[in-house]
């Protein structure tokens, strides 16, 4: 009897060998097996499937997988003052990786654990900063590293101000989150990026949205 396959892992899920098996969308692609390799809390799974190539050949190839479920994320603005609202917390990889403390500035964003994008970022967004965005304007869909990890990130944008704000933020710390609040003027946010100091891919790419073809775009554009 094995975890996540025939009885439930910690998050009560069994058959998690079998996502993947039945694809049928690329005709070049023939997947032979699926095999579970661990299932602590996200999923990390080993694909041995065949590939047509270009040139008509086929080859067998195996691929890693690591599935911790889709997310969204969301960038807070206030075009009248030129501000937005980003958060900065600890996270491990990026301090394993060489990150000087492991202390990101990020938008906000998390995993959708069962809700719909736009239901899952107004709870970050609440949890994270404090902010009851109402119904956020959605910009793009995203595969953030689709060499590995199967994660589509949902990104989202909205107004914040005096009208949105509540007593909450900060994340839960039952959670164990620890999230400090970071407001910045636009110009320095944008400055950051090109300094290093913001250095992570979904605020980057808020980041830029909004100056390319977002709030904070240039008149006439």
């Amino acid at each position: 009897m094995t975890a996540g396959l025939d009885v439930p892992d910690r998050r009560g899920r069994t058959g998690l060998d079998r996502q993947g098996r039945d694809l049928t969308g690329n005709p070049a692609v023939r997947v032979v097996d699926v095999e579970l390799l661990s299932c602590d809390w996200y999923v990390l799974r080993k694909t041995t499937f065949d590939y047509k190539h270009g040139d008509g050949h086929w080859s067998r190839e195996q691929r890693e997988t690591y599935d911790r479920g889709d997310g969204a994320a969301i960038l807070l603005y206030d075009t009248a003052r030129g501000s937005v609202l980003l958060t900065r917390q600890f996270r491990l990889p990026a301090y394993v990786n060489g990150h000087p403390d492991g202390m990101l500035i990020e938008a906000a964003a998390g995993l959708l654990d069962g809700d719909s994008p736009e239901e899952a970022i107004r709870r970050e967004a609440m949890e994270e900063t404090g902010h009851d965005v109402g119904a956020p304007e959605h910009v793009f869909d995203v595969y953030m590293s689709p060499g590995s990890v199967t994660e589509r990130l949902h990104f989202f944008a909205a107004p914040y101000g005096a009208a949105t704000s509540t007593d909450g933020g900060g994340g839960i710390a039952a959670e164990g989150e620890d999230i400090e609040v970071v407001e910045l003027a636009f110009p320095d946010a944008l400055a950051m990026v090109r300094s290093g100091a913001i250095a992570d891919a979904k605020t980057v790419m808020l980041l830029q949205w909004a100056a390319l073809d977002g709030p904070f775009r240039p008149a006439g554009r």
